[in-house]
């Protein structure tokens, strides 16, 4: 079959994956978060924990309790790894270095996942799976629970809207962060991760507890070959757009993703929750039609996005190149350009950051379209939950502007947006920014960066620092493969842009979601701009493109636009 038209089928039966799974998913995300019904292994934890769990909290108490899990977690998984050598299935490995051990554990609690480790020579079965695999549920969760708190600021629980859930009417209440946490972990992630374990083994993914086996060759030499937990981690790694690999390969080897059945379900699996959030946010604020605005953006974003890097790679100029037909250089030939695009679109437009092709190997203007979709925030449609209270603070910013085009005090969703909302929305914009170009220009400018670890020069070289930092303060985990950050320079560095990347925004929506749950809901008059229609897409289309083009253009100028102009 010609390869355009496999990848566009293939691209096709994701839509309509994608489309049949909307409406269900999303509804049964709405309803975890809004009924009052707990079940019964729901209480045992709340009682273990010590929580309430009829109780509700402040944002400032919200807040508190997102940072203290996150905080406990990321001691918890570096001491695991530090004792790993003491601990079952351990496969012989050591404790696995401070450097490494520190980077790891900020990685997968802000799930970044991020890895500067193989992990089939480094990490133990019980650490991939007591340590690693739980924090891809519980980061995912994390997530989903700040963007919950925010649609609650619009309109949450305390009386009934039109679609039936709970409505919020001047209050300083968000909800509670650890009934949340518990439910969409039990309720969501875990259900669909057990249907898709077993999706994957049938579709010849591994699962075992086997240490590395030793086999002979037919030419007579020998191989070692690790086995291990794969399929269980390979789902929740993708579905809670997590992305960190069982194996150093990621998503390239055959033992993650043997062939292009398992890779199109990774990319559903990436997709599938934060697509469907738009659904849960519609049913929660009481207007599905809300919700198809967002995921009208996020759709179009995320077709421009695979179109755009599909065509960059097929369209690369040399003259091997031209004979095979396209740029094949670190793409695995089982999924070709069109497998290989499709993926890294999506990868790099959640925070999934799982990879199975080189995007260090793709041609500049390619890769570069992969630094770019970081850079909007990650939002077409984004992590688990941060994809969506992105979009919403982009949309906010969007109601303001042209609040102030037509002289009138913006409303969003029947709450006006004065002067704290804006300070908040324009701070979680400016946040991620500063981390990545600061630390792109200390890392160009100090011999620790620039001399260590940056195997290329000009702008090739400034491209991967670039996509490092973007990869690590927008909590994707991808990498250019041509750049060393196993130094403990680097181990610092990133590890600081994933934690404050992580929770300074999040700071900032639970902040802006605070404010707005005090307010009274305005009633819509006929000069209340409409946030259901066409227009108001473009508007937001064209906000997150202006944003992020005035923002980061200068830094794409010196790397991909440059290398890729040249």
């Amino acid at each position: 079959m010609n390869p355009t038209l496999a990848g566009f089928l293939q691209a096709l039966a994701l839509v309509g994956a994608l489309a049949l799974s909307y409406r269900p998913l999303g509804d049964h995300i709405a309803h975890t978060l809004t009924t009052r019904k707990h079940l019964r292994v729901e209480r045992v934890i709340y009682r273990l924990i010590g929580v309430d769990g009829e109780a509700e909290q402040t944002w400032g108490s919200y807040l508190r309790s997102v940072l203290a899990f996150s905080f406990i977690s990321v001691l918890f998984l570096y001491g695991f790894q530090r004792l790993q050598e003491h601990l079952w299935l351990s496969l012989g490995f050591p404790a696995v270095s401070p450097a490494v051990a520190w980077n790891t554990a900020a990685s997968f609690v802000t799930n970044t996942n991020w890895q500067s480790y193989s992990g089939e020579s480094t990490m133990g079965h019980l650490v991939q799976m007591g340590g690693l695999a739980v924090q891809n549920f519980l980061s995912a969760a994390v997530g989903i629970a700040v963007v919950a708190a925010l649609i609650r600021g619009f309109r949450g629980s305390g009386g009934r809207s039109p679609e039936g859930h709970s409505t919020r009417n001047r209050t300083d209440h968000l909800g509670n962060f650890w009934v949340d946490l518990t439910r969409i972990t039990l309720r969501v992630l875990l259900p669909i991760s057990i249907v898709f374990a077993l999706v994957l083994v049938a579709g010849g993914v591994v699962e075992n507890l086997h240490a590395a086996q030793v086999v002979h060759t037919l030419s007579g030499a020998t191989q070692s070959i690790p086995g291990g937990p794969v399929a269980s981690q390979e789902v929740i790694k993708q579905l809670g757009t997590n992305g960190g690999g069982f194996y150093n390969a990621n998503s390239a080897h055959p033992f993650e993703n043997p062939n292009p059945f398992t890779n199109l379900v990774a990319v559903y699996l990436m997709l599938v929750i934060s697509f469907a959030l738009c659904r849960t946010f519609g049913k929660m604020v009481g207007s599905n039609k809300q919700g198809y605005t967002i995921l009208s953006v996020m759709g179009l974003y995320w077709v421009a996005s695979a179109s755009l890097i599909t065509f960059f790679e097929h369209q690369h100029s040399g003259i091997a190149s031209q004979i095979a037909g396209a740029a094949m250089e670190g793409k695995e030939v089982r999924f070709g350009i069109p497998g290989s695009s499709l993926f890294a679109a999506s990868t790099t437009l959640t925070s999934t950051g799982a990879v199975n092709s080189l995007h260090d190997s793709f041609t500049p203007l390619g890769g570069g379209t992969a630094i770019l979709n970081m850079m909007f925030g990650e939002i077409a449609p984004g992590g688990t939950g941060s994809g969506l209270y992105g979009i919403l603070i982009l949309a906010v910013v969007t109601v303001f502007v042209a609040g102030l085009m037509v002289g009138r005090t913006p409303e969003y969703l029947g709450k006006k947006l004065g002067a704290r909302e804006m300070k908040f929305a324009s701070l979680y914009i400016l946040t991620t920014p500063a981390i990545v170009l600061c630390g792109t220009g200390l890392a160009m400018s100090l011999k620790a960066g620039h001399g260590g670890g940056m195997n290329n020069s000009g702008p090739h070289g400034f491209s991967e620092v670039l996509y490092a930092f973007t990869s690590a303060a927008n909590n994707n985990g991808s990498a250019f493969g041509g750049i060393t950050v196993t130094s403990t320079h680097w181990q610092t560095a990133l590890g600081l842009a994933m934690l404050f990347g992580r929770f300074l925004p999040m700071v900032f929506v639970l902040a802006l979601a605070g404010s707005l749950a005090r307010q009274t809901p305005i009633p819509e008059t006929t000069g209340t701009l409409r946030t259901n229609n066409p227009l108001f897409v473009g508007m937001l289309s064209g906000v997150i493109l202006i944003v992020v083009g005035l923002t980061y253009f200068p830094a794409l100028a010196l790397g991909p636009l440059a290398e890729g102009l040249h």
